[in-house]
């Protein structure tokens, strides 16, 4: 039972990374997009961070 969970998660894997890095008619693929946003949302995740941190503060006193 064990080798058949483990393949049929092989399989799943292997099912994902081949959908995300298929390329479509203009030649990028899910994971190029991602890669291209990625820092972008890193910004927006640090303002969100930043963002807490001062509305922590304020709770605090």
């Amino acid at each position: 039972m064990g080798l058949l969970k483990t393949a049929l998660i092989g399989a799943a894997v292997y099912g994902v990374i081949k959908y995300v890095t298929k390329k479509d008619l203009n030649g990028r693929s899910i994971m190029d997009d991602l890669k291209e946003k990625a820092p972008e949302w890193m910004e927006k995740v640090k303002n969100v961070k930043e963002e807490f941190k001062v509305e922590l503060e304020k709770q605090r006193y």
